[in-house]
């Protein structure tokens, strides 16, 4: 249901600055002299309607596809010696964001900081109570065992930047 707020909310926005930004006017008043409950159209040219009406298509459709359909596959940690172990890229955020694991087997996440942003210091994995302080040009390592199959948010210490863990049966 939010989804659907902020897309209904976001298109409303996009009409009104398109609208803004090409300065038209739906009806400008006539000279005072004639009356000053008439109104007269001002007449746009029709290769402007057209081009701000496939602007804003385009512009729609960009939007949908960005939240609906650009969805990226987890990258799949690799099993060595039963520890299933993935070495994540904090720049900028975190690279892969998605991570696939099975549950029951312990899970080895090597976080390498190479953003020096104050929000990317720290890593949180609130579901699994760790918090790891992330040091710069450093790989530090994260161990948890998931048991149940679900999705566990990771994120950074301001909660600005966010991963995900999905962990299967």
């Amino acid at each position: 249901m939010l989804h659907r707020r902020q897309m209904w909310g976001t298109l409303a926005s996009l009409g009104i600055a398109i609208g803004i930004a090409s300065g038209v006017q739906a009806a400008e008043p006539v000279a005072a002299s004639n009356s000053t409950t008439q109104f007269r159209s001002i007449e746009q040219p029709l290769g402007l309607k057209v081009g701000v009406t496939l602007g804003g298509l385009t512009l729609i459709g960009l939007e949908l596809w960005w939240f609906l359909f650009s969805k990226t596959k987890g990258q799949q940690a690799e099993s060595i010696q039963g520890i299933q172990e993935l070495t994540i890229t904090v720049d900028g955020g975190y690279e892969p964001a998605s991570v696939v694991v099975k549950a029951g087997q312990l899970v080895r996440l090597n976080f390498l900081r190479r953003d020096p942003n104050s929000c990317l210091e720290k890593v949180l994995l609130p579901d699994f109570h760790i918090v790891r302080e992330l040091p710069l040009n450093q790989v530090t390592a994260v161990e948890f065992t998931p048991e149940k199959p679900g999705r566990y948010l990771f994120t950074c210490g301001m909660n600005m930047f966010r991963g995900v863990v999905e962990v299967q049966k």
